[in-house]
């Protein structure tokens, strides 16, 4: 397919952080968080569970776009999600501060996967693309007093698996194994390739 760079990437996020990696590509980019339900059967792989609820972000965006466009809407919806997995349990994100030092307890001293789903939605021709990656993560072993600080600075609050390692969380990992971006909360490289097969070449 040819590159049409001036099509939109309509991201279905209201994360800082995938909208700071997103426009690292240089594409028009249009915020619209999809606000959709995240509730996932119990028993789900963890792979299903990204690539569902990214590809469920889009799609209500998606409706959201129509209901609002009377005219054709042309353009890509991004939709994404990430988990964190250890030892087969899925970490979303914390419900409060207590739930966070469990989650760090557990984590330290440990390697963990993290799990990112992309979902591209045409609007145009409802054509889909669905995919993920993981990346190994191993987080140094932490007294309680570190991790009483690092949730006091509030960081780990919004995050999957209550660390972020874009923020003060980097001095908690001590190694990875894999896209340092998927991390982050968006596999950066696996969506170029992506935006390449819908037209959307980034270096084309």
């Amino acid at each position: 397919m040819g590159n049409d760079s001036q099509r939109l990437i309509y991201l279905a996020s209201s994360s800082p952080r995938r909208q700071e990696l997103v426009r690292m590509l240089q594409l028009p980019v249009h915020i619209y968080p999809s606000n959709t339900d995240e509730s996932i059967d119990p028993g789900t792989p963890p792979a299903h569970i990204v690539e569902q609820l990214s590809m469920r972000k889009a799609s209500a965006v998606k409706q959201h776009i129509l209901a609002e466009s009377e005219s054709a809407v042309d353009g890509v919806i991004l939709g994404s999600d990430t988990i964190v997995v250890l030892n087969g349990q899925v970490l979303g994100k914390p419900t409060d501060a207590n739930h966070a030092n469990e989650m760090l307890s557990a984590l330290q001293g440990h390697t963990h996967e993290v799990l990112t789903g992309i979902a591209l939605l045409d609007l145009k021709t409802e054509h889909a693309i669905i995919r993920h990656r993981i990346t190994k993560v191993t987080m140094k072993q932490l007294t309680t007093n570190q991790i009483d600080r690092y949730i006091a600075t509030g960081e780990p609050l919004d995050k999957a698996g209550s660390y972020g390692i874009q923020g003060i969380g980097a001095t908690l990992i001590d190694s990875i194994d894999g896209c340092y971006f998927n991390v982050v909360g968006l596999p950066i490289s696996l969506l170029s390739d992506m935006l390449d097969e819908m037209g959307m070449g980034v270096l084309h």
